[in-house]
């Protein structure tokens, strides 16, 4: 089968929403289909195309930017000239250009299958206001065109404004995870790498710096925390600089952490064997996110395959790891005081109070992923 992936960012840049799709493009590559995946290029030196993985990447020029979003005036060209040659088009959203794409996929008559990660929640001033509106609008209607749905859990689809129109045909896929385990030497050179000490009691932050992260609840929490337990300190593993539309939350919370001095610390890009030795560092990994712009949390599962347990807002989808495990403890979102005493209580009780959930995260793996996508696939394209 030949699939065309869309979504406006893609490797290298980090998040959530791109590291899914390129564990899905690669997982779905290793069953043998062949995938494209078109995106922007969102940097000038990154390369129009090129082969990762057994899949190959088409990048499409930028000329304006709009809030996160991007104009890329030459994408109907090739969108015309990619789902020409797919048998079926997997569109990524929150996506700008969604509705084009999902248009060409119609008019070509080719299935088209929507990976809905989240719903839009967008702060700050007009023109980003005005930019995250209309995208949700194009991907209202990118949904109701759509003939399968993913989701990371029904738990979100039901109660997302979007979703919960369609959840007829709305399926539930569980996020790719690369279900490897760090092994304590590695975690031990970690540590040492970075000045972690053996009594520190670390408290784990994981992925870019962005506004519906809610790090500033767990910066004001830092004092009840730092009162039970004074080895504490927050260890953040992730994009912090250059973070696409999140300038101004980055010099936020550098002014709002500078009085923790040490006790807040950022390690920046992580490699794939450095962020699970991270997660191996961590006493607790601190997942504090506040709106339905985070659907799931690929990081939770990966901080409890390296046996560190969760503090999670309790929010659709956000909540399922913890509810489904009990591996950590779920909170308000945006209350300080009930984050403290989560945190709190899961030092006392430390790292080996439950054992890992191993056949819960085992249906994680990125090849089990890529199986379930292919099986819908297949019934829409009747293979």
């Amino acid at each position: 089968m030949r699939l065309l992936i869309a979504a406006t960012y893609f490797s290298p840049y980090s998040s959530g929403l791109s590291v899914y799709a390129y564990r899905l493009a690669k997982g779905l590559a290793g069953l043998g289909h062949e995938v494209v995946v078109l995106t922007s290029q969102y940097k000038a030196e990154l390369s129009l195309e090129e082969t990762r993985d057994g899949f190959r990447i088409v990048r499409v020029p930028v000329r304006l930017r709009l809030s996160k979003g991007v104009l890329m005036p030459t994408l109907p060209k090739s969108a015309r000239v990619w789902t020409r040659w797919a048998d079926a088009v997997n569109l990524h959203l929150p996506q700008f250009e969604a509705l084009l794409l999902a248009h060409e996929a119609k008019r070509q008559r080719k299935p088209l299958l929507v990976t809905y990660h989240c719903d839009l929640n967008v702060q700050g001033g007009l023109i980003d206001r005005l930019a995250g509106w209309v995208t949700q609008s194009l991907g209202a209607r990118v949904l109701a065109a759509a003939d399968a749905i993913v989701q990371n859990s029904l738990d979100y689809a039901e109660n997302s404004r979007q979703l919960r129109r369609h959840l007829q045909k709305t399926r539930e896929v569980l996020t790719p995870v690369i279900l490897t385990k760090a092994d304590a030497a590695s975690v031990r050179e970690f540590k040492n790498r970075f000045g972690i000490a053996d009594e520190d009691r670390v408290l784990g932050l994981a992925g870019r710096v962005a506004a519906e992260k809610g790090y500033e609840y767990l910066i004001e929490a830092m004092p009840r925390v730092l009162e039970r337990f004074p080895t504490a300190r927050v260890i953040h593993a992730g994009s912090w600089k250059g973070v696409v539309g999140e300038e101004e939350y980055q010099k936020r919370i550098e002014e709002m952490s500078r009085n923790l001095g040490d006790r807040w610390r950022s390690l920046g890009f992580l490699s794939d064997e450095d962020f699970r030795a991270f997660f191996g560092a961590c006493d607790v990994l601190v997942f504090s996110s506040l709106n339905s712009t985070e659907s799931f949390g690929i990081v939770q599962i990966e901080a409890m395959l390296q046996g560190a347990p969760v503090v999670a807002t309790d929010m659709p989808g956000v909540r399922q790891p913890v509810l489904r495990t009990g591996f950590g403890r779920l909170v308000p979102p945006r209350d300080a005081e009930k984050l403290a005493e989560a945190i709190c209580s899961v030092l006392e009780e430390g790292r080996n109070a439950r054992p890992i959930p191993e056949a819960y995260l085992a249906r994680f793996g990125c090849r089990e992923t890529a199986l379930s996508y292919q099986t819908i696939l297949e019934t829409l394209t009747h293979v």
